[in-house]
Parts: structure tokens; sequence; C-alpha cells
């Protein structure tokens, strides 16, 4: 049924596009006539005379010894006797223009300048009487001049015509099925690299855009269900731990335990709701937050609330800016969380702005961590220090922030300093610089 329905459509879209190439080929004909008809027509004009002079000559040595009907029958041109043709009533300037060209052709090829009378114009017809040098009687032979815009046109001009209408209607068919669908498709490749998911694009354009066009959505499709599969998969593992969690957190209420045993049960029930809590985040929860405007130091100081304040010092500046709080205060958490546990305390926040951007530092006075080792820090999953698995860390806090911090359009970067610095309040960083007025996008 696909099939049948297609073929209508193709066929209309092939005779659009020849109807195109056939008025493209008419306007370049026309275009070229009155641009090169004055050049045409002296070429013309120019071998008609070679021509008509030698018949001229041959004609008039003829009619010495033969009537004038005679040489007409034998020679097929029109001779016709008369004293003098009649002139028409109205002038044309584009013949007179041809007949004064042709008589200068014609004195100067032959011995004598022959007298040339337009005759009058009948239908699509025009030419020229030319008069002939008789010994009996007055003779004209008549002459057909062809028009510089007449059909058929000069075939030079039908072949450069061409050559441009297929050059006009190659142009437009690249402009409107290649490259108008070409940038949709670019532009849609944009948004799924910005973590949007566009909708299908339609089939259109050339049969090889439409095929990669196909392939695109196909594509996105792809891409949507192992979307949500993940995220199905993340939030199934993080819902079936949280049971047990809960069941084991009631036994340890009971006083069957010893402080001893219940202390280690405890911490390996943080350790799994830190794992559970990291898997929601990188599952997409609170995914399509929406900017809003807040105070950054108001909400530096509510996320980092819960640590010690003799660990934890904060250097904050008054700032306010456009940003998704819970991600962005998920971030800050992590990269806190990871500067106790990977760092040495105090751990400091420090808080400061530009002309059209801010940046957040996290600094501890521990050695880091080795600087090849950055990119693989950001990737989901990573433990550089597999020690610290058994202590609930997942290897999902800097892929978090790293992901919160493209989503805002900034940038994630790391900081060494040297311990003669005395300006800087720790040996290692972690510096989120994010724009006031960041993006409109989804998060994934």
């Amino acid at each position: 049924m696909k099939r049948t329905q297609r073929w209508p459509a193709m066929l209309s879209v092939l005779l659009g596009w020849s109807g195109l190439v056939l008025g493209s080929w008419a306007l370049c004909l026309l275009v070229l006539q009155v641009l090169f008809g004055r050049q045409i027509e002296m070429l013309q004009t120019a071998q008609l005379s070679r021509d008509l002079s030698l018949n001229v000559r041959l004609t008039e040595l003829a009619l010495e010894r033969y009537p004038p009907g005679l040489v007409s029958e034998l020679t097929g041109l029109n001779l016709k006797v008369m004293t003098r043709p009649p002139k028409p009533a109205h002038s044309d300037h584009s013949l007179e223009r041809q007949i004064v060209a042709l008589q200068g052709q014609l004195c100067q090829r032959l011995s004598h300048c022959p007298m040339l009378i337009p005759i009058p114009v009948e239908g699509a017809k025009r030419g020229v009487w030319i008069e002939l040098i008789s010994p009996l009687e007055p003779v004209w032979l008549r002459v057909g001049l062809r028009s510089p815009l007449g059909w058929p046109p000069n075939p030079t001009m039908l072949g450069l015509s061409l050559v441009g209408a297929v050059i006009i209607s190659g142009g437009l068919f690249l402009l409107f099925e290649v490259e108008r669908p070409l940038r949709g498709l670019e532009s849609a490749l944009a948004r799924v690299g910005d973590g949007i998911d566009p909708e299908a694009l339609p089939a259109v354009g050339a049969p090889e855009v439409q095929r990669l066009t196909q392939r695109f959505n196909a594509m996105l499709l792809r891409l949507s269900a192992n979307r949500r599969e993940r995220a199905t998969m993340l939030a199934g593992i993080a819902h079936d731990l949280r049971a047990p969690i809960t069941r084991l957190r009631f036994r340890l209420s009971l006083p069957s335990l010893n402080k001893k045993e219940r202390d280690r049960c405890s911490r390996d029930l943080e350790s799994l709701e830190r794992i559970t809590g990291q898997f929601l985040l990188f599952a997409g929860g609170g995914d399509g937050e929406k900017l809003v405007e807040l105070p950054l130091e108001q909400l530096i100081g509510e996320v980092s609330a819960s640590h010690p304040p003799d660990q934890l010092k904060l250097d904050l500046v008054p700032l306010t800016a456009k940003l998704r709080p819970i991600a962005l205060g998920r971030a800050i958490v992590n990269l806190i969380d990871n500067a106790f546990t990977y760092g040495i305390a105090p751990v400091t926040v420090r808080l400061r702005g530009s002309e059209c951007s801010y940046y957040i530092e996290v600094w501890d006075k521990g050695k880091g961590m080795p600087m090849e080792q950055w990119e693989r820090a950001l990737q989901p999953f990573q433990r550089l220090d597999e020690s610290r698995q058994e202590q609930g860390h997942s290897g999902l806090g800097l892929a978090i922030v790293a992901h919160v911090v493209s989503q805002h359009d900034g940038q994630l970067s790391f900081i060494v300093s040297d311990e003669s610095n005395k300006n800087q309040p720790g040996h290692f960083a972690v510096r989120l610089e994010l724009p006031f007025n960041p993006p409109e996008k989804g998060l994934i």
C-alpha cells in the first residue's frame, strides 16, 4: 500500500522538477537572446551576405541569357519582375538594422552596391527585396531574414541556455532537496548532542537524504528505548535494595545485637543507601528541572549544613544566578563528600563571580589525584581507589557532577596548588565554572 501511495508523490515531484527545468531553459534562452542577440544578428548577417553575394553573381550572369522565370525555375530562387517593390507602411527597427548591415556586407563583396527594400511583414515571415542587374527588365530577388528572437533559436543559444537551466535547476535541487533537509538534520543532531530528545524528522528531499533521515529517526528510537531501559533497570535495582535495607534497619533496632555488631551493620546500611542514592541520581532523577533564579551563597550554605563547621569552611560572596537547584545541590554535595572521603580536612567551599560567570571551588588539604587520571575520574563507575568500594562508593560522584555542569553549559576543571602558595585554602580543588544565564536544557 505504501509503495502504491509513493508513486503519485514521486510522479508529482518529477513533473514539478521537469517543469522547473523547462521554465529555466526558456528564461535562460530569453536572457541570452536579449544580452547577445545583437552579436548573433551580426554573425547571421555576415553568413547570409556570403551566400547571397554568390547567388546574386550567378543569377545576374544567368539573366543575361535566360528570362527571369526560367532562372527562378532552375535555381529555386524567388525572382520577381517589377519596377520597384512597395515599402511597408510600418517600419520595423530591427528589420531596418538588419537590412543596413546586410547592404553594407553586399557592397563590400559585389562589384556594385545593390538596393535593398524591406518586405511588409506577413505573419511571422520577414525578408528583403534585393535589386539585380538585368539587361532587359528590372528583376528583384526576395530573401527571407531570420529574426534574432525568432524560433527556432540559434543552436548555440539553445546549448548555452540548456547548460544554464541545468545549473539553475541543479542549484535549486541541492538547496531544497539536499541542503535544507540536511540543515534540519544537523540541527536535530546538535539537539541530541545537547541532551535534548528531538521529534522524528519528516523524510523529505532527495532519496539519499530520505534514507539518511529514516536512519536518524531509527537511531532516535533506539536511544530513547535504551535510556528508558537504563532508567528502569537502575531504578529497579535501587527500589529492590531499599526493601532489604528497611528490614535490616528494623532488625538493627532490636536489642538482641551488641553495640559493635550494630555499628558495623549500620555502616554497611549507610553504604548501601549511598550507593542506592547515586544509582537513582544517575538513572535520571529530577529530569527536566527548570531554571530558577536563586542566591548562590544560600544554596551552598543549605547543602553543606550537615557537615561540622570546624571541618567545613565556607568562603562565599553574595551572588544570584539562574540554576537548577536540585541538580547543582547534588553536585556540590558530591564534591564535598569526595573531599572528605579522599582528601584531608578541613574542606573549603569558595564562591566567586566574574562579569558573565561564577565559579565554585571545593578545596581540601589532600594530594588530590594524578593529572593522568582526571579524565578517567569523570567517567561513570570508575573508582580510582578500589578500597573505597566497601565504603559505599559506586564511582558515580564525579560523573554526576560533570553531567550537571554540562547541562548548565559550564566547565569542570581540577586545580593543584603549590604548597608555597598561601593564598589558596588547600592543595587540591575541583572547580565548577558556570554562566549566570545557562541555556534551557533537559537533564538526561
